[in-house]
């Protein structure tokens, strides 16, 4: 049975991990392909809000096996803390795995992340500084550590004995000795790399041999399109690859063995750290969403940018993934709204363009072209099937629909698990 990929169609934070959850339900594994502690997936149900950063959405689920793969930056102590945690509140976690090539984020890594933040000064990026960007160009740079390392104790001291001369280089004036010593390191990540020798496994193998038998298999993609280090908003983006094709790289599956890719969308845009936004609203409607919609970092806490559905940049994603089923989450936070925008064209110094620029500083003075629809102004948190929803509420999501060129299939009205709408490819919103 081919499998289904999860993506994030906008700057992230659209709800994947509550639409994986959904999904899992029927699935034989999850996998995780990309990211790291950097990512927070959220999913309500009836035991509590539940708070993923690496540990796969669809654990909450009995008989699925969980996996993360090759392709995420793992911090031992962070996912030891989030296995710990989901474990004081009943979670069986007897069917998660780790990739032993997936790449360890080290303390100097977020040392490195903070210096490198406070050396951009003005030019921030707006990283959560948890050593993911550094974490990654080690990896690229061939001077990562990885899961196998940490359970090979001869290895893991000749890899530290080769980068953390380097790193003091780098951290010369921001970090101290303790961070940097070969000794007390390699003491350290052996005995997180004992506690973790239980889950690690050959990831790339477990997912194979899950679809060779037919099993269900889908990959829950971190952060979003437009956050993606070569097409998203450079250097605004994240160091992996949460497209699509980033995905089946992450979690070892090849192109042909995917049939479905479901993009999720909120019914507005957010993002957070620094970048362009041309939809952005920095008034009350904009601050509005924010706290309708809960719009605050699952990982940091952060408020996030706020601002219309951006169609341009959504399309584009669409198209660069090769989307087949769009999910619209939180179209409730808009409930309250006499007209709502869409974003349906860009203009760059006063002639249209079709997609995002490459250059940031360019796309920053892009100039939205919006048409407006007419609110509905009445609560859709009830809804338990599309026919319940107000009519106006249906051709905004037809709108998004014409201008993405793919079927709305799941829409959100709530941020429990049951509030989602399903409808049939095909079928009319």
């Amino acid at each position: 049975m081919p499998a289904t990929i999860i993506i994030g169609g906008q700057w992230g934070d659209e709800g994947k991990g509550k639409i994986t959850d959904a999904l899992a339900e029927r699935a034989h594994m999850v996998v995780r392909p990309n990211g790291s502690t950097n990512a927070g997936h959220t999913v309500v149900t009836d035991q509590g809000v539940f708070k993923f950063h690496l540990v796969p959405s669809g654990v909450l689920h009995p008989g699925c096996d969980c996996v993360i793969g090759a392709g995420v930056a793992v911090d031992p102590v962070q996912l030891l803390n989030e296995i710990d945690a989901l474990r004081e509140r009943g979670v069986d976690l007897s069917r998660l795995f780790l990739s032993d090539r997936a790449n360890v984020i080290l303390p100097y890594h977020p040392a490195l992340d903070r210096a490198e933040e406070e050396r951009r000064a003005t030019h921030s990026i707006g990283t959560t500084l948890r050593g993911n960007g550094p974490a990654y160009s080690d990896k690229v740079g061939r001077k990562g550590i990885r899961v196998a390392d940490l359970l090979d104790e001869a290895a893991l001291r000749d890899r530290l004995e080769l980068v953390v001369p380097e790193k003091r280089l780098l951290l010369a004036g921001f970090e101290d000795d303790a961070t940097l010593d070969v000794a007390a390191l390699a003491e350290q990540y052996i005995a997180l790399g004992e506690r973790l020798a239980p889950l690690v496994v050959q990831a790339e193998i477990l997912v194979q041999d899950a679809l060779a038998a037919g099993k269900r298999v889908i990959v829950e993609s971190a952060q979003a399109t437009m956050l993606d280090v070569d097409y998203g908003t450079y250097p605004y983006v994240t160091s992996s690859m949460p497209t699509a094709a980033g995905a089946c790289q992450g979690a070892g599956i090849g192109p042909t063995q995917v049939d479905t890719v479901i993009a999720v969308y909120k019914a507005y845009t957010t993002r957070v750290g620094g970048g362009p936004f041309p939809t952005e609203l920095h008034d009350e409607t904009g601050q509005m969403l924010r706290d309708r919609g809960n719009e605050y970092g699952t990982t940091t806490g952060r408020p996030r940018r706020t601002g219309w559905f951006d169609a341009v940049a959504g399309s584009y994603a669409a198209r660069l993934n090769g989307v087949t089923e769009v999910a619209v989450t939180k179209l409730d936070v808009l409930d309250t709204l006499p007209e709502i925008r869409i974003c349906v064209g860009y203009r760059l110094d006063g002639k249209a363009i079709e997609a995002p620029p490459a250059v940031a500083s360019v796309y920053g003075r892009v100039e939205p072209v919006y048409e407006v629809l007419p609110g509905w102004q009445a609560d859709t948190s009830c809804a338990t099937s599309v026919d319940d929803l107000p009519p106006n509420a249906r051709r905004y999501l037809e709108r998004i629909e014409e201008l993405l060129g793919v079927p709305v299939t799941m829409i959100g009205v709530g941020p429990d698990r049951q509030q989602i709408l399903h409808r049939p490819t095909g079928a009319a919103v």
